[in-house]
């Protein structure tokens, strides 16, 4: 049953404090309205002591006082209506629609601070998603289930990469049907980089396979806290009832924390690193666990977070605490970047945990993890080449490191480097990665087993 006060104790920022109250539970949802009945918020209880609450408002509290407003408990925690007419929506961060298409009717509703799964329950997953994009694909290849963060830095394209991994990504289900769906959330954005999203889901035809969330950076600090959680519940719906591949892209994950680190210093909460809360971890963690493949079910949570690490910092607390979390990173460089490279993805210090598991004969192609491996190897060389030719000269090195450097450079220019546009097939990835070794000598070529050197370099490098 519901239960109204029309009065409250006191007023702290975003913060309302009840008295007097009884069956109250943590995580209620709470309307917050005018006497009059013209103006309403919600809110959610964060706190109980005896017969008191404290309400955190979700909205603009601006002209509340403790003698005008009507506050109405709902007996249930945050919810939201879920349907497969959510497919092509923009919903806000609380997940009301600002597409002009009306509201989603359903005869259920779901919580959105989601159902834990039992370990023992998850698939180990294998699958390979293919993104068009030859560095992921061959070097750090995305696995259907997979949790793998894209770590970035402030004015470098991991938007542009968000939107093209969108639009290309794909995976083709056992029965040979591509049942695939994306949920995006957008987290603390700018006008136009929603705008940009939008544009570039709806020129590219996907938009009809897109759910999108959208938090401004003007809107309600608290909505950024919720905004992930609902885009992971439509996504659990997706994949869970509907038996969708569903992929999910958020950007940014550090408008999340700093949101959460705003709400956690109003609530007087003892800080740890940098100001965040202590719960910093376990919060990220109940987002980015939600990823993943249950048994018995043919659908599927894929995440790829987006973070844009302050000033660059890979050891601050947000991507430190992520790589713990998660199954390997995505790290884009400033120096490629500023080389004119795009997408500018480090392949050194990314990698993917899950994808020895995913590639191979069955998944990608049978040269996949050897030639994987010989890349990573041979590019680890280049840098070590490049800091020597830096000390004593380019002229002065072995015709052999001029080889090595030769092969960086077409590596950067050909492997790394493709189109917005440019969607390549897992074929055509490694068949280019087999064609860049070409240019190193043969006996700096030695990841490889001599049956698939054989096969794929020829004689030249076959014995």
């Amino acid at each position: 049953m519901k239960k109204e006060y029309l009065t409250l104790d006191r007023i702290e920022g975003s913060l309302l404090e009840l008295s007097n109250l009884h069956r109250v539970s943590y995580g209620e949802v709470v309307k917050i309205m005018s006497k009059d009945g013209k103006s309403s918020e919600i809110g959610q209880v964060i706190k109980i002591d005896e017969d008191k609450a404290i309400v955190q408002v979700f909205g603009n509290n601006l002209g509340v006082s403790t003698k005008n407003t009507k506050v109405e408990f709902s007996a249930h925690p945050f919810e939201i209506p879920l349907s497969e007419e959510i497919l092509g929506r923009v919903f806000n961060g609380t997940a009301k629609p600002i597409d002009k298409g009306g509201a989603i009717y359903s005869k259920n509703v779901y919580n959105i601070n989601g159902r834990p799964i039992n370990p023992s329950a998850r698939e180990y997953p294998r699958n390979f998603i293919q993104t068009g994009i030859s560095s992921i694909d061959a070097l750090m290849t995305l696995i259907r289930g997979q949790k793998l963060p894209i770590f970035s830095g402030s004015g470098l394209p991991h938007n542009e990469v968000a939107a093209q991994i969108v639009r290309q990504a794909k995976i083709v289900d056992e029965g040979g049907e591509n049942n695939f769906a994306i949920v995006f959330a957008a987290i603390g954005v700018k006008h136009d980089e929603a705008d940009f999203f939008r544009e570039s889901f709806k020129n590219s035809g996907v938009i009809d396979k897109v759910v999108m969330y959208i938090n401004y950076a003007d809107d309600p600090i608290m909505e950024r806290l919720i905004a992930p959680k609902c885009a992971l519940t439509a996504a659990e719906y997706l994949a869970f009832e509907k038996n969708m591949q569903v992929l999910v892209i958020m950007t940014d994950i550090t408008s999340y924390a700093e949101a959460l680190r705003e709400v956690s210093s109003s609530r007087e909460e003892v800080p740890s690193r940098k100001g965040y809360p202590g719960h910093l971890y376990s919060d990220l963690a109940s987002l980015y666990e939600r990823a993943g493949m249950i048994k018995d079910s043919k659908g599927s949570v894929t995440l790829i977070p987006i973070l844009t690490m302050p000033n660059d910092d890979i050891t601050h607390p947000i991507p430190d605490l992520t790589g713990y979390i998660t199954e390997g990173q995505i790290v884009v460089s400033r120096d490629l970047f500023s080389k004119g490279v795009y997408p500018p993805i480090d392949v050194l210090p990314s990698l993917s945990r899950l994808m020895k598991d995913g590639i191979g004969e069955g998944y990608t192609r049978e040269d996949h993890p050897d030639l994987s491996s010989q890349l990573f190897a041979s590019y680890s060389k280049v840098q070590e080449t490049r800091a020597l030719a830096q000390i004593i000269g380019e002229d002065d090195i072995s015709d052999d490191e001029k080889l090595v450097l030769k092969f960086g450079d077409e590596f950067e220019k050909r492997f790394l480097t493709q189109d917005q546009n440019e969607n390549r097939d897992i074929e055509e990835t490694l068949n280019l990665g087999w064609e860049l070794l070409k240019i190193l000598p043969p006996e700096m070529i030695d990841r490889i087993d001599p049956k698939l050197k054989e096969k794929y370099l020829g004689d030249k490098n076959g014995n």
